[in-house]
């Protein structure tokens, strides 16, 4: 196998040159990266990122932190950032953090600090100010995608804002007895992003003289959590809701299912609206706020690559706020005279 010595021999320069070439980092020519170039791929030469992180201080790696990968949300935002890193010439080490303080210290005092990764990425996680100065003292950059963490760089869509547009949606339509079909409340994750789901409902039911009238159904933000909610909450024709508004598109699949089972039409009896923008949604005829999850990764890459380019200790600290679209089809409309 062809070493870095002869890929300089081949090509007529030195060793350092050949490395500065492969890695991208140091002045090397235009003329002079491409021969390098050209010379280690006929002799099956591959830069060793090991080898270049001793010169560069640079692992090209970069860690994720994510609660799960196998919920529709989490595992578009980790297609975007994967997708976006790979572009950049990084790669990704993945750590699925479990509800167990225990292996959360261990991944953040022992993994991502022995590891070598350049930079961290955390995925619906709200990290402590413990794991913030952590990873500040390493002068690693970090980047959170949820919600607002002090001390680091972060986005998110505003769920309140988005739960009252939605429930507006309903509202404007001349529905009055709306249901919120929303993740239970004791099961939340960091964020509380199901609680700020019910909130901006409730501020919309309220502000629309409809506070007496207004209903939460927790449920799972699944499509199973919703079905089964559903089922229970439409199976008495005299208490049904004309609307529901769901916390996610799964929950509101789940709902539309359980629907067409009891006979209720949607939406000539039931107007159903969710949160996501899931690729099922135009499947369904769900209208839904778009908020686009592997955007999210991609843009969470570009703020740790613009950390990454001007290194420094005082990192940035700003929230960046994702605009959501309403995408409206045919699961809403006016409610039955």
């Amino acid at each position: 196998m062809a070493g870095i010595a002869d890929v300089a021999k081949a090509a007529g320069v030195s060793k350092s040159t050949v490395s500065r070439a492969l890695s991208g980092s140091g002045y090397v020519s235009d003329d002079t990266r491409r021969r390098v170039a050209e010379v280690a791929a006929s002799l099956g030469f591959v830069a060793s990122t090991n080898a270049a992180s001793l010169v560069t201080g640079q692992t090209k790696n970069v860690g994720v932190v994510i609660p799960f990968v196998n919920r529709w949300y989490f595992g578009e935002v980790l297609e975007g950032i994967e997708s976006a890193l790979m572009e950049a010439g990084y790669d990704l080490s993945l750590y699925r953090l479990r509800e167990d303080e225990k292996q959360r210290r261990r991944v953040f005092d022992y993994f991502l600090v022995r590891k070598r990764v350049d930079a961290v990425i955390a995925v619906g996680i709200a990290l402590n100010a413990h794991e913030v100065q952590l990873l500040h003292n390493l002068a690693k950059p970090i980047v959170g995608v949820g919600g607002e963490i002090e001390g680091i760089s972060t986005l998110s869509i505003d769920d309140e804002a988005s739960a009252y547009l939605a429930t507006t949606h309903l509202i404007s339509l001349g529905h009055r007895r709306i249901i919120h079909l929303g993740g239970s409340l004791d099961r939340q994750m960091d964020f509380t992003v199901r609680a700020k789901r019910l909130e901006g409902y409730r501020r919309a039911m309220t502000e629309a003289g409809l506070g007496a009238v207004q209903g939460y159904v927790p449920t799972e933000f699944t499509m199973e959590g919703g079905y089964s909610a559903a089922l229970q909450l439409l199976a008495d024709p005299g208490e049904r809701p004309t609307a529901i508004f769901a916390g996610c598109d799964e929950i509101a699949f789940g709902a539309i299912i359980a629907a067409r089972q009891l006979g209720v039409g949607v939406p000539s009896a039931l107007s159903v609206i969710g949160v996501d923008g899931h690729e099922h949604a135009a499947m369904f005829g769900l209208t839904t706020l778009r908020q686009q999850p592997a955007l999210q990764g991609e843009r969470a890459v570009g703020l740790i690559m613009a950390e990454l380019a001007t290194p420094r200790r005082d990192f940035a600290s700003e929230h960046f706020t994702v605009a959501v679209e309403l995408d409206v089809r045919s699961s809403t409309t006016s409610p039955a005279a």
